[in-house]
């Protein structure tokens, strides 16, 4: 747990981008449409642009950070390298955190899995190669 002041009108994102230097966190829309922002809240994914800081009090927040020795999202990390699913970058962060959440509620259908990355913007992957990728981890993951 960590604790901070915070200004009250202060966002979530600026918060962990400019406090912590948690530089995953993207700023993308600021209107929570492109998800490039998104932090597990309890375990449930939500942009951080449209988050106060001061509404977080007590509550469990997680970034891809959070994740970084879980044997899970090293291999779902491998799985999105391999499959190109990677171009530029900004979106990654985001997309992956949704991928391990998805694996945590045990969702393994590909369209199940589409719904989770639906509001996730990507500009350079045209999503073919992301969907590779997902419908690699699910098969890893269920051994389908």
């Amino acid at each position: 747990m960590v604790e901070i002041d915070v200004k009250p009108n202060e966002l979530l994102l600026n918060v962990l981008r400019d406090r912590f230097k948690i530089k995953s966190v993207k700023y993308g829309c600021g209107i929570g449409e492109c998800s490039l922002c998104t932090v597990l809240l309890d375990n449930n994914p939500v942009p951080s642009c449209l988050i106060l800081a001061v509404d977080v009090n007590g509550r469990d927040v997680k970034t891809i950070e959070a994740f970084e020795n879980d044997s899970i999202m090293n291999m779902i990390q491998r799985i999105v390298l391999e499959n190109s699913s990677v171009q530029c970058g900004f979106c990654t962060p985001s997309i992956i955190l949704v991928i391990r959440r998805m694996i945590d509620e045990n969702v393994d259908g590909l369209d199940k899995a589409r719904e989770y990355l639906k509001g996730n913007l990507c500009r350079c992957t045209g999503y073919i190669s992301i969907l590779n990728s997902l419908i690699e981890i699910i098969k890893n993951i269920y051994r389908k």
